[in-house]
C-alpha cells in the first residue's frame, strides 16, 4: 500500500484502525452471512422466525434519528460505544448452553425464542455505531481520499468475509451445532473491533450541544430531518430511491434462504459457495468502485446498484425454469445461480460503498452524522414490515412472482434517480 506514504498522518492512523476494525468485521460477518440458514437448517425455526432473525438486524435502526441526536450531545462518545460493544456482544455466550442436537429441543423449541433474543440484543449496538463509522471518517479522511481508502478498508473485510464463510460452511456441514462454539468467538472479536474503531481520533466541532437527557432531544430529532429534507432535495430522492431498493432487498432476501433450501435443496457448502464467489470478485471490484464514486454522483451511482440487484434477483425464477447445474466436489452448481452471481458481486461490491457513504456526499463534514442517521432510520422504517411482507407473498404467491415484484421495484427507483439527476444539481460539499 504505497499511497499510504502520501497522506497525511491524521488520515493515515484513521485508515489504519479503520482497516483492521474492517478486517475483523468481515470474520464476524462472515459467518454471520449463514445466520438464517443456520436457524432454519440446523434449529428447524419457521419462515416467519428465519424473516424475523434478518428484520431485528435491520428494524433496530428505525431509532438512528434519535440516537445521532443523543451521540450529538454525548461529551465520551468513545467510552459510549465500547460499553455499547461489551452490552451487546456478551449474551452471545449463552449459546454455549444451547443443546447440540435438534432433538433435543422439539419443534417450536423456546431456544429459537432465546437465540432470536440474543441477536436482537447483538444488533441494538448499530444504530450507535453506524452513525459514529460516518463521523469518525469524515472528520479524518479528506473528500478526495474518502471513497478510495472507505473501499480499500471494505475490501480487507470482504477478504474476511470470504474465508470464514468458507470456513464456517465446512464445519457446519460436519457439525450443523458447530455454531454454539463460533458464535460466543464473535463477541470477543466484536468487542474487539470497536475497540479498534474507537482509537480514531474524534473531536467534539460543536462545545454548545445540550445534555444527553434535555427533553427537547426527540422534538430536535425530528425538526432536524424535517429541515434537511425540505432544503435539500436530492438527498430525499435518493432516499426515495433508497426506499424502494429496501423494499426488494429486504422483501427477498429471506425468501432467498428458503429458495436455497426448499426449492433446490442445497447444502451448507454450496450456500457459502454461492455467497463466497460474489464475495471473491466482488473484493476486486471494490476499489474501482470507490474511486468512481468521487467523482460520480451518488444518485447515478445507486443507479447502477438498482440494476444489478434486478438482475440478480431474477435469476432465481430463471434457475426454476432451466433447473441446469454442475455437482463438483459436493457443491451443486446451478448454471442461472452462477449468472446471478456476477450481477449479485456488482451489487454488493457498489451496495457496500453507497449504503455505507453514499449519504456523506450530500453534506458537510460536520453533518456526517445526520445525514447517515436518517438513511439508517428510514432502513428501520422498511424493516418493520417487509422482511414478514416478503414471506408472505411468497407463500401466497410463488418465487417467481416475489422476485419479478422486487425487481419492479427497482426499476422504479433507478427512474427515480435518473429524473433527479436531471432536475437538481448536487452541491460540492466540504
Amino acid at each position: 500500500m504505497n499511497f499510504l506514504t502520501n497522506l497525511e498522518k491524521k488520515e493515515r492512523n484513521t485508515f489504519y484502525f479503520h482497516f483492521t476494525y474492517s478486517f475483523l468485521e468481515g470474520i464476524i460477518s462472515g459467518i454471520l452471512v449463514l445466520n438464517e440458514f443456520v436457524f432454519l437448517k440446523s434449529l428447524h425455526g419457521s419462515p416467519y422466525q428465519v424473516s424475523m432473525l434478518f428484520q431485528f438486524s435491520m428494524a433496530v435502526l428505525i431509532v438512528s434519528v434519535f440516537i445521532n441526536e443523543f451521540i450529538r450531545r454525548v461529551r465520551r462518545k468513545q467510552k459510549l460505544l465500547r460499553s455499547t460493544a461489551v452490552l451487546t456482544r456478551l449474551p452471545l455466550l449463552f449459546l454455549l448452553f444451547f443443546p447440540r442436537n435438534i432433538n433435543e429441543m422439539g419443534a417450536d423449541s423456546i431456544y429459537h425464542y432465546i437465540f432470536l433474543v440474543i441477536f436482537l440484543v447483538y444488533y441494538l449496538a448499530s444504530p450507535l455505531i453506524f452513525p459514529s463509522i460516518n463521523i469518525l471518517l469524515k472528520q479524518n479522511y479528506s473528500t478526495a481520499n474518502f471513497g478510495k481508502l472507505y473501499s480499500y478498508a471494505t475490501s480487507s473485510k470482504k477478504i474476511t468475509t470470504l474465508a470464514s464463510t468458507f470456513l464456517f460452511g465446512l464445519l457446519l456441514d460436519n457439525d450443523p451445532f458447530a455454531f454454539v462454539y463460533i458464535y460466543p468467538l464473535i463477541a470477543v472479536l466484536g468487542i474487539l473491533s470497536v475497540y479498534l474503531l474507537t482509537s480514531i481520533p474524534f473531536e467534539n466541532v460543536d462545545e454548545t450541544v445540550p445534555e444527553p437527557a434535555d427533553r427537547k432531544l426527540f422534538s430536535d430529532a425530528i425538526r432536524r430531518v424535517a429541515g434537511i429534507f425540505q432544503t435539500n432535495k436530492p438527498y430525499l430522492h435518493y432516499q426515495i430511491g433508497f426506499m424502494l431498493y429496501g423494499l426488494a432487498f429486504m422483501g427477498t432476501n429471506s425468501v432467498i434462504t428458503i429458495f436455497y433450501d426448499r426449492a433446490i435443496g442445497l447444502n451448507y457448502s454450496s450456500v457459502a459457495f454461492y455467497k463466497n464467489f460474489y464475495n471473491l470478485i466482488a473484493i476486486f471490484l471494490l476499489p474501482v468502485f470507490g474511486r468512481m464514486l468521487a467523482g460520480t454522483d451518488p444518485r447515478k451511482f445507486a443507479s447502477l446498484t438498482y440494476v444489478s440487484l434486478a438482475l440478480y434477483l431474477l435469476s432465481f425464477p430463471l434457475t426454476l425454469i432451466f433447473p441446469v447445474y454442475i455437482d463438483f466436489l459436493g457443491l451443486q452448481i446451478y448454471l442461472m445461480l452462477l449468472a446471478g452471481v456476477l450481477f449479485n458481486s456488482v451489487f454488493i461490491s457498489t451496495m457496500a460503498i453507497s449504503w455505507s457513504i453514499g449519504s456523506s456526499f450530500f453534506c458537510k463534514r460536520n453533518e456526517a452524522g445526520d445525514y447517515q442517521s436518517i438513511h439508517l432510520s428510514l432502513t428501520g422504517i422498511r424493516a418493520l414490515f417487509m422482511p414478514l411482507a416478503g414471506i408472505f407473498i411468497y407463500e401466497l404467491a410463488g418465487f417467481t412472482f416475489t422476485f419479478t415484484l422486487a425487481a419492479a421495484f427497482l426499476a422504479i427507483g433507478i427512474l427515480i434517480m435518473y429524473w433527479s439527476q436531471s432536475r437538481y444539481r448536487l452541491e460540492n460539499n466540504d
